[in-house]
């Protein structure tokens, strides 16, 4: 009977030990998500807040990071179908998502220009041709720009005017672009 005693009171220490680190780490892990929300975010401030309290505050802000993340996806949606209906009337045989691709877009900026091209991965595109467009056009290529999202691939093509007094014909260059593109 002795030893039925030792054992259960070990068992009790056990669970004890066990119930105490897991609270130890669940109070870290609280620590250490409410870190990471910003300061101003807090009403009242975080230090005089009980930790449930910074919870709820923590989950409010991820609520509103959701919320935030999509406005921003419909906003780009948007932004695409916009570029498309700009797009001139360009032939185009692929359709993703609603939208025509490849897509061009070309904004003048007094002394420079920005060329921002969306086309699709399954379709090759010669930059180095886009730029040579350019450079003849008038322009000196400074940066560029790929990024990959899903299925299509923007490039952003950033143009410095070689002689202001002259300028650039952009309708020109984005006349060649489409011939190229198309």
């Amino acid at each position: 009977m002795n030893k039925m005693s030792e054992s259960s009171s070990g068992s009790k220490l056990d669970r004890k030990t066990i119930e105490k680190n897991r609270r130890i780490q669940m109070k870290g892990l609280c620590f250490k998500l409410v870190s990471l929300i910003p300061d101003d975010h807090f009403k009242p401030p975080k230090d005089f807040l009980s930790q449930q309290d910074q919870l709820e505050q923590a989950t409010g802000y991820i609520k509103l990071l959701r919320e935030r993340i999509e406005e921003l996806r419909r906003k780009k949606t948007r932004a695409l179908m916009n570029n498309d209906a700009t797009n001139n009337g360009t032939k185009n045989d692929v359709t993703m998502e609603g939208s025509k691709l490849p897509i061009l877009k070309i904004r003048d900026l007094n002394s420079s220009l920005e060329v921002v091209l969306i086309s699709g991965i399954w379709k090759k595109l010669r930059l180095d041709q886009v730029i040579s467009i350019i450079e003849e056009g008038g322009a000196q290529v400074v940066t560029v720009s790929l990024s990959n999202i899903g299925d299509k691939i923007f490039h952003t093509i950033h143009a410095q005017v070689k002689v202001a007094r002259v300028g650039v014909d952009i309708s020109r260059i984005s006349e060649r672009i489409l011939e190229l593109i198309s």
